[in-house]
Parts: structure tokens; C-alpha cells; sequence
């Protein structure tokens, strides 16, 4: 990829359908777990509690099969399935609400003693100042928060992630609180910490299939006038962009995560278009010469169009880019004015993108005309 700026870079009524609602917990089915899939349009959030005012921990797919624990009563959801109270306990502790689950057999209730999720009483310890606790395993997981010295935890399990070199150790092991949030475990004093039981595992996304020049313009379209409609970037700049920096959509990020401009999350945050982050690790050099493993969390998205649309939140919310929406409806004077903010390095870019909208036409696209 040619730019390198923006790399720097979502009363409780219980009304139960048949054969599908809380019933009695015998403990040798409860133990065994019941097979479900998930009903959603998009994606289903994973929560911390039975409530849509818990932490979100993580997302399941529409069709993704899941292992339920048992159920409790929580907040009433209006699903695609049901209107249900029902929130049911997947086998990691975590919750999702009946309401998009439809599950192979009753799901028992849970035990009100097993209910009361078990932990750890630890402690943070730090000579670094505050610690950061964060919504995954990692570095580059957003920040929801900081513990100081001294700060009282309650660990529910323990996870690999991260390497981190902290004041009580130097360690992959991250602590997963009570409320879903995780510490690294360079920072705690505890006792010993249970393994978590793995998560299950989110089918990986169907590759992009190449597409012939025609093609992929005809599939850019769409996503690129509607990045217009809501941003003001011309389409035709978007389309002409996200071919050359794609490489026609044949890039790794565009062909797996369908993300057609490099944008990374920041911390964590995904920005309102994408469905979360990919971490890649990479080796990068200094000008010594000297190379060092790194990573880095680029933004992921369900469809062509949501990436186009993003290009133009991307844009329009930086600052350095401000001066390009004086030209909305002339697409050749926006993109020079992108560029001349710093949006690429390469010398040529203007002159690169600006050619590829001569050569297939993509001014009949500005949605103005």
C-alpha cells in the first residue's frame, strides 16, 4: 500500500416459544451443555451479565453454533426468534439473549448457587502508574478504564494474549475480570487463576472472490455513492482509491477482511462501519537496520460497502483532510487536495489515482451528474 498517514491510525414480560423456555436443571445436562445456533440479521453481542447494559465481550454470527450452559432470567429482548426474558449462559460465562438462539433441546435453568460466578480476589500492584484494563487480551484492546496500585480485582479466569513485562512479573496471561474486562497479569497479585474454557470459535469469512476490472466496479459502486450521500467524498475518487490500493480487492486485508484502504483501529475502536479488528503480526526495521516483531489491528467489515462507507467517515472526521470538502462535486480537485494533506507519500499518487478514473470512466459514478 502506497500511504502511510492514515495507518497511524459498533418490568420484564417473559413470553417463552414451545419447548425452547426455562425448565428444571437436572446437573448431568447442565454439565453436558446444549448445542444451539445463533438467528441474527448481522451479529449477535456477547455480554458480560443477562442485560443490554452489561460490557460487551465479544460477537457471534448469524449461524454460528454455540454450547449453552443453562438460562437465566435478565432484561426482555425483542429478537428475531422471540420476545423472551431468557438470556442464556454460554459454557465460557458469558451471555446472549434467547431471543436469537435457537437451541436443540430445553435449556435448563441455571443453578442459583453455579449462577454466582466463582473468582479470585487479586490485587494490582504497579510501580508504572495506573493500569490499564481493557476489553480483550491485548495492547492494542481499547482502554475501558485504569486500576491503581492497590485496587482490589475479581478474576474469573485467565487467558493467553499479549506479552507484557509488568511490576510483579513478565507474562502472556491476561485476567479476566467479573465484569468481562481483562488485565494483564504482569500487574496482579493472586491466587491461583483457573485457565478460561475456550471460546467458540467464529467461522472464518468466505475470501473475496477475484473479480475481473468490471467486475469489481460494478460491486464498488453502490457503497461508494452511498459514502458520497453521507460524507461527501466523490465516488468516483473512492472507487479509484480502493483499486489501486486493493489492488483490485486482491490485497490480503481486502480479500479476507474486506478492507479496501489499510484503516486500523485505534485502541481498540472500530469506528461505526466496521465489525471489529484483525491483528497481524509483523516484523518491522529501523534505519539502523535493526528489525523487531510488532503488530498491528487493522479494521474488519461484513461487506464492500460498509469499507467504502468507512473511507468516507475516515476522511470526513480528520481534520487534515478538511480543506478537500471545499471540492465534494469536483472529484479531480478533492483528491489532489487529499493528497496534498498528507494522505500518501508516494509523489505519483494523484497522478496514479487520477488515471484510473480517466481510464475507466469512474466520473459517471458522482452521483450529482
Amino acid at each position: 500500500m502506497s500511504h502511510t498517514t492514515r495507518r497511524l491510525l459498533t418490568g420484564t414480560l417473559l413470553v417463552l416459544a414451545a419447548g425452547a423456555g426455562l425448565a428444571g436443571s437436572p446437573a448431568a445436562a447442565q454439565a453436558a451443555g446444549i448445542s444451539a445456533t445463533i438467528d441474527v440479521n448481522s451479529e449477535l453481542k456477547v455480554r458480560s451479565a443477562p442485560s443490554w447494559a452489561a460490557s460487551v465481550v465479544s460477537t457471534l454470527r448469524d449461524g454460528q453454533k454455540v454450547t449453552v450452559d443453562c438460562a437465566v432470567t435478565g432484561q426482555t429482548v425483542h429478537g428475531k426468534v422471540r420476545t423472551t426474558a431468557q438470556w442464556d449462559r454460554l459454557a465460557d460465562g458469558r451471555y446472549v439473549s434467547h431471543a436469537y438462539v435457537r437451541a436443540s433441546a430445553t435449556i435448563p435453568v441455571c443453578d442459583a448457587k453455579a449462577g454466582a460466578q466463582a473468582y479470585v480476589s487479586g490485587k494490582i500492584r504497579t510501580r508504572d502508574g495506573a493500569v490499564n484494563v481493557r476489553s480483550g487480551p491485548s495492547t492494542l484492546n481499547a482502554v475501558v478504564r485504569k486500576a491503581a496500585d492497590g485496587s482490589a480485582v475479581k478474576i474469573v479466569c485467565a487467558v493467553t494474549g499479549a506479552k507484557v513485562a509488568g511490576t510483579v512479573r513478565t507474562t502472556n496471561l491476561w485476567d479476566r475480570l467479573a465484569d468481562g474486562r481483562y488485565v494483564s497479569h504482569a500487574y496482579v497479585v493472586s491466587g491461583t487463576v483457573k485457565t478460561c474454557p475456550p471460546a467458540t470459535p467464529a467461522p472464518a469469512p468466505a475470501p473475496v472472490p477475484a473479480l475481473t476490472p468490471e467486475q469489481f466496479i460494478a460491486a464498488a459502486v453502490p457503497g461508494a455513492q452511498q459514502g458520497w450521500r453521507e460524507y461527501g467524498v466523490p465516488a468516483s475518487v473512492t472507487i479509484a482509491q480502493a483499486i489501486l490500493e486493493s489492488g483490485w480487492g486482491r490485497s490480503g486485508l481486502s480479500a479476507v477482511d474486506r478492507n479496501y484502504f489499510g484503516i486500523k483501529c485505534q485502541n481498540g475502536a472500530f469506528g461505526p462501519h466496521a465489525n471489529g479488528c484483525h491483528v497481524y503480526e509483523t516484523t518491522e526495521c529501523d534505519k539502523a537496520g535493526k528489525c523487531f516483531a510488532t503488530s498491528d489491528a487493522f479494521r474488519t467489515y461484513a461487506s464492500m460497502g460498509r469499507s467504502f462507507r468507512d473511507h468516507g467517515h475516515f476522511l470526513r472526521n480528520n481534520k487534515r483532510y478538511a480543506p478537500a470538502f471545499a471540492f465534494t462535486k469536483a472529484a479531480d480537485k478533492f483528491i489532489m487536495a487529499v493528497w496534498k494533506a498528507g494522505y500518501a507519500t508516494d509523489p505519483n499518487y494523484y497522478t496514479k489515482v487520477t488515471g484510473i478514473m480517466v481510464k475507466y470512466d469512474l466520473y459517471r459514478y458522482d452521483t450529482w451528474k
